[in-house]
């Protein structure tokens, strides 16, 4: 009996079972990467459809303008304290799992989805200027030993032009090398751009900070129960015209969220990182390493955390305040945290704004209910302020008025991380990522809220 030719057969006549099987499994593979994309690696420019969705918060019934809305994929916005938006205001830029490392623009009135780099970044920054279409990263210098980390610089007005065009070039024709920071640094991806847009500033590591510290510092030790914040540690930065490396303070403990003031040059902002409550949470300090100062002195009942610059003079933070302290009966109150006395409702807590100038601080408003503020920040005219709480409700302040309006409360409280809101440079709207679109809550998405008329 004669075996009857079979369909792949009669379609490849000249192959193998073997040969024919590679074909099969070829054309199934490129289908899947095709159908999903968050596994592969494209190129530099590649566009994605748009994935808009307007829907409205269920309980404040303002409009939820979600840019990204893809249910397998998890997307997170760049930290608040940083820059969200291009320089023509056109675009947002944000991490997603989609593109197995790579940053990613969404324009904010079409939708549009472009990937911004190619060959990954380091760290959780991603610093976009304010002057022009341009993206800074940090990448790993192989080349230059263990550790060693190259300063990139992208070109996104002519990224976008080409994509758009559908004309892409090679990666390199976008992304250049600004500098390498040398592997002694041990540098991180928490940097911050200075005003002036000449330097960036980052952390460094424990060895290279150790060499700058006067003689004599006591090093700070951890502090909490997640057993952070020991140092030394320090800020350095790096050029982005020459690559010239120079380290700016030391200090003898864990430094983070290292962010420069947007409107004035050499002017830093950062944390003593704990992962929690820190004896001394902000500090500042010049670009030249003068000046090096707590921001806010803190007393021990105060637990301190998510500071962010947001206009030319003054800097938001949160003052915890959602712990019930229990009184023992012998003129003392039981702590309410392991992290020691700080963020009791009973002492004054909410959303603090200090000014820089003066050191005059004022708090200008309160979660309602026991609850707490957690990431806070303010529009750069000084009109607004916003947070987010722990429940993910997101709260704007007239600080004309003073008034505290509930601004969406539909957020997922069960999302992997909190709102963390930014104002968009002109103050109109604000920028979250939420897992409202998530029904378990374990994707979170870019989402724009537009600001109430006043």
């Amino acid at each position: 009996m004669h075996n009857r030719p079979t369909f792949t057969r009669s379609i490849f006549p000249q192959l193998s079972q073997r040969e024919i099987f590679s074909v099969f499994l070829t054309a199934l593979l490129s289908a899947f990467f095709l159908t999903h994309p968050f596994f592969s690696n494209a190129q530099i420019g590649t566009r994605f459809p748009s994935e808009k969705k307007v829907v409205k918060d269920p309980v404040t019934g303002v409009e939820l303008v979600f840019l990204t809305s893809k249910k397998d994929v998890k997307d997170s916005k760049i930290y608040q304290t940083h820059n969200q938006w291009t320089a023509d205001g056109k675009w947002l830029l944000f991490r997603s799992d989609r593109l197995n490392g790579e940053a990613i623009a969404v324009n904010e009135e079409t939708g549009d989805l472009v990937q911004v780099t190619e060959g990954g970044y380091a760290g959780g920054s991603l610093i976009i200027s304010r002057k022009t279409m341009t993206l800074y990263v940090l990448r790993a210098a192989a080349e230059s030993g263990p550790g060693a980390m190259h300063l990139i610089k992208v070109d996104l007005g002519k990224l976008f032009e080409d994509s758009k065009n559908g004309k892409v070039a090679k990666e390199s024709h976008y992304q250049k090398i600004c500098g390498t920071i040398p592997p002694e640094y041990e540098a991180h991806g928490d940097m911050a751009l200075d005003a002036d847009e000449n330097w960036i500033y980052f952390r460094v590591g424990k060895k290279k900070a150790a060499q700058y510290l006067p003689a004599g510092t006591q090093i700070a030790p951890d502090f909490g129960p997640r057993k952070m914040g020991s140092g030394p540690s320090g800020i350095a930065k790096i050029n982005v015209s020459s690559g010239e490396v120079t380290p700016v303070v030391s200090v003898p403990f864990q430094v983070g969220h290292i962010q420069a003031n947007f409107w004035v040059p050499g002017e830093i902002v950062f944390c003593w990182e704990t992962g929690g409550k820190a004896p001394q949470r902000t500090w500042t300090v010049r670009s030249d390493g003068s000046d090096l100062r707590p921001l806010y002195p803190e007393a021990d009942y105060e637990w301190v955390t998510h500071e962010a610059i947001f206009s030319p003079d003054e800097v938001a933070f949160a003052i915890m305040g959602d712990k019930k302290a229990r009184y023992k009966g012998d003129g003392t109150f039981e702590d309410a945290s392991e992290w020691g006395p700080g963020g009791i409702r009973m002492k004054p807590s909410g959303l603090g704004v200090i000014n820089l100038r003066t050191n005059e601080m004022v708090i200008a408003g309160q979660v309602p209910k026991g609850g707490s503020f957690w990431h806070v920040t303010g529009s750069s005219d000084g009109k607004w302020l916003a947070g987010d709480s722990f429940d993910r409700n997101i709260y704007l302040i007239d600080r004309e008025t003073s008034q505290l309006t509930l601004l969406s409360a539909g957020h997922n409280r069960k999302a992997p991380d909190h709102p963390h809101p930014s104002f968009s440079p002109d103050g109109t709207r604000i920028q979250v990522q939420s897992s409202f679109l998530s029904e378990d809550g374990s994707a979170m998405h870019i989402c724009v809220i537009r600001l109430p008329d006043r």
